[in-house]
């Protein structure tokens, strides 16, 4: 199997169906978790010195307080297809506590940070909304954490993919620091199906010594260290997924693959 395909685990103590390290992953700057918590469940985080941290929920409703702070009960939506997500922003060195209100899936995003930057809320009405491509490139992007918003490394966003559309193509890398031509930014995919079913997601490099094609289940997450990653959602088959990225500078430049140049 794939060293770039995680399939979810059973649910530990805590509810952590992700445990995603830059040590585990074998790259330098993205962590990722995901967490399933039932109605009442409660959960305490704490963001490593030296890190900083996103966190999304995916579905459901929560309390929460952050570095002392009560945020008061967040979220709305009941999937992550229904609408803009609520979100977290929390510096190094915080402590987060989550109360579910009710079931609720919240992922924790994170990257290397000084602790900077103060706690704060991200809401639905907050979150950057753009259509990209045309025909069966169409796809729906949701900004959480552009590199428009202040973070010190974290980028942050989400994609639906409507079923029988392709999106992250044509096909795109970001694995060479050459600014402002392109950057290096490490990337994981967080796919959620709408119904259950299947998608798939292929990282190649220019030479082939990368070239993986996946068949991406719901709660799949895939890694990309370098290359190109398109993704196809099957007809009928609707997908999202969440990108965590970061690398050495916060600026988002890619390239295409050149055989799919024409297509721009």
């Amino acid at each position: 199997m794939s060293k770039l395909l995680l399939h979810p685990r059973d649910a530990d103590a805590e509810g952590r169906i992700h445990a995603i390290t830059p040590e585990s992953a074998g790259w330098r700057y993205v962590g990722f978790e995901v967490f399933r918590l039932g109605a009442g469940q409660r959960l305490s985080l704490a963001v490593p010195g030296g890190r900083e941290a996103c966190l999304v929920l995916v579905s459901g409703r929560a309390e929460i307080l952050a570095g002392g702070a009560n945020l008061g009960l967040i979220g709305a939506r009941i999937s992550p297809f229904d609408g803009s997500p609520w979100s977290v922003y929390a510096p190094a060195g915080t402590r987060i506590d989550i109360r579910a209100e009710s079931e609720a899936e919240l992922a924790l995003c994170s990257s290397p940070g000084t602790g900077a930057l103060p706690v704060r809320v991200i809401p639905p009405e907050a979150v950057g909304l753009e259509t990209r491509g045309k025909g069966t490139n169409t796809r729906h992007v949701r900004n959480i954490l552009p590199e428009s918003e202040a973070a010190e490394s974290l980028l942050v966003v989400e994609v639906i993919t409507p079923g029988g559309h392709w999106s992250s193509y044509p096909s795109h890398k970001h694995d060479t620091d050459d600014f402002p031509h392109e950057t290096y930014l490490e990337e994981t995919y967080y796919h959620r199906l709408a119904r259950p079913g299947f998608a798939l997601q292929r990282v190649y490099t220019d030479d082939r010594s990368l070239d993986e094609t996946m068949a991406v289940a719901d709660r799949d997450v895939v890694l990309v260290p370098r290359g190109y990653h398109p993704v196809g959602a099957p007809h009928g088959f609707d997908l999202y997924y969440l990108n965590v990225m970061a690398g050495p500078k916060r600026a988002w430049r890619f390239r295409y693959d050149p055989d799919q140049a024409w297509l721009l």
